[in-house]
């Protein structure tokens, strides 16, 4: 098979990083001199990265290619469908009340705004845990547990951080999650044996997580209860069986788009029969019941729009901006830029500290830049890490380790990258809508495990996880 072209930029591979470097100083710039800017907003500096670095690239037709190539790619559709079928599904819930049933129900019970975020964290960590995907239960957390903490006094952006933090310890430690299968692959080790050896670093970086935000809480001031008696619609609670099946196949399945699918058609057919929604409403735009289908307006200006119609056109703005995202990662790859950084902190390893060190480096940096940690783990598991483990009498379970939970640090708070700005969009029609800026100080898990991990590092512990494990298999091989 002929290898790919690479895409030859003036000034060599490294410029293939200029549409990131020009996007994160765009992202600067408006948020620091014109204030905090939505996930709408990013297009601009997104858009003009990619215009920008047009004229560095040597083939231009090429560079073009690139672009087309990087959008049409089955790693950036993946997620937009993604994102549209959960959109839709967060819409339903939300609308139909549940939300306002949670708070009412957690306020019963004598939960404030903090303890409800631990909550909110703990189940987001055991749905990830379960089903293996993040970005789904970010969709399920902000679509359910965002408005329910809100209603409660929650801090906005402490309650967001706590759904990610619980989205990346899922990602982290779940056997189905991609990250786990491709470091685990990438050294040539069983999955099970993985996630064991992974289990307390995972647990360590929890436990600071839920200290955090406890921390944070009291600091914030963010203990506001509402009335206990605060009234909502005792069928909203017939929501829970769509949300339960939701949950169910999504852990059987391991497909958020399966699992949605599924949610939405009996969310939509549980709301309608228990009165929390209208099927259609025409010319009834004031109706205080939201409707699947509305079509309102007279004549040739009838607009359609409802809860289905809302669901989709809320992640319209995150998906536009992902596309655009994917195609500047595109270019950093057929531009050499990802290769040539890897080689040079490859070189700077003397140790098996400082070889632990590079990995984790190698890891944090690619999966920042790319907003992506399967991809990154792909890129540097077999190439990079593994010589690298090898060399310095690594265990290949402690290198699988370092992928994964350092590919599950930056990336899932950074301003730019998708989980964050996935975010975003569900906070975007809410009561609290948020910026970047506003929850990447509280994911809180992601600077746990950076801590976790460097601590490990430092004094060498799990440096020879799974010997025993490995000696048995090459036994058994012999």
């Amino acid at each position: 098979m002929q290898e790919e072209k690479k895409l030859e930029f003036y000034g060599g591979p490294w410029m293939s990083f200029l549409p990131f470097l020009i996007f994160i100083v765009f992202i600067i710039l408006t948020t620091f001199y014109f204030g905090s800017i939505s996930d709408g907003a990013l297009w601009l500096p997104a858009f003009l990265a990619i215009l920008f670095a047009f004229f560095g690239a040597k083939d231009k037709k090429q560079y073009g290619q690139v672009i087309v190539n990087g959008m049409a790619s089955k790693e950036a559709i993946l997620p937009v469908v993604c994102w549209l079928f959960a959109g839709v599904f967060s819409r339903i819930l939300r609308d139909s009340g549940l939300s306002a049933a949670i708070a009412g129900i957690a306020a019963g019970l004598g939960a404030d705004s903090t303890i409800f975020t631990v909550i909110s964290f703990l189940a987001s960590a055991l749905f990830a845990t379960s089903s293996g995907t993040g970005f789904g239960t970010i969709a399920a957390g902000m679509g359910v547990l965002y408005p329910a903490g809100l209603a409660l006094g929650a801090h906005p952006g402490l309650l967001a951080g706590a759904i990610i933090s619980g989205a990346a310890f899922g990602d982290n430690l779940a056997p189905i999650s991609d990250t786990t299968i491709c470091s685990a692959t990438s050294q040539g080790v069983d999955v099970p044996g993985v996630v064991r050896s992974r289990l307390k670093y995972a647990l360590a970086a929890g436990a600071l997580t839920i200290a955090g935000i406890f921390l944070a809480g009291s600091q914030l001031g963010s203990s506001g209860v509402i009335n206990n008696n605060a009234a909502y619609d005792m069928n909203t609670l017939w929501m829970f069986l769509p949300v339960g099946l939701t949950v169910f196949v999504a852990i059987k399945k391991g497909d958020i788009v399966i699992a949605t699918t599924i949610g939405i058609v009996a969310g939509s057919i549980t709301a309608v029969a228990a009165g929390l929604m209208d099927f259609i409403q025409i010319d009834n735009a004031n109706s205080t019941i939201p409707a699947l289908f509305r079509v309102s307006g007279q004549g040739l200006d009838r607009t359609v729009d409802g809860v289905l119609f809302s669901g989709l056109s809320g992640m319209i703005q995150v998906c536009i901006l992902a596309l655009l995202l994917f195609a500047c990662i595109a270019i950093m790859r057929q531009g050499g830029g990802d290769q040539k950084l890897l080689q040079v902190l490859q070189k700077v390893a003397k140790s098996a500290k400082g070889a632990e060190l590079v990995i984790s480096l190698m890891i944090i940096i690619l999966s920042a830049l790319m907003g992506l940690n399967a991809p990154a783990i792909l890129a540097i598991g077999a190439s990079f890490a593994k010589p690298l483990a090898q060399k310095y009498g690594i265990s290949p379970y402690r290198a699988a380790n370092l992928l994964d939970a350092q590919s599950n640090t930056l990336v899932y708070c950074l301003p730019w990258t998708p989980a964050v700005i996935y975010t975003l969009g569900f906070a975007s029609d809410t009561a609290n809508p948020l910026t970047g800026l506003q929850v990447t100080p509280y994911v809180f898990y992601s600077y746990a495990m950076l801590l976790v991990m460097l601590v490990t590092i430092l004094l060498g512990i799990g440096r020879r996880d799974g010997e025993k494990k490995e000696g048995i298999l090459c036994l058994e091989r012999g």
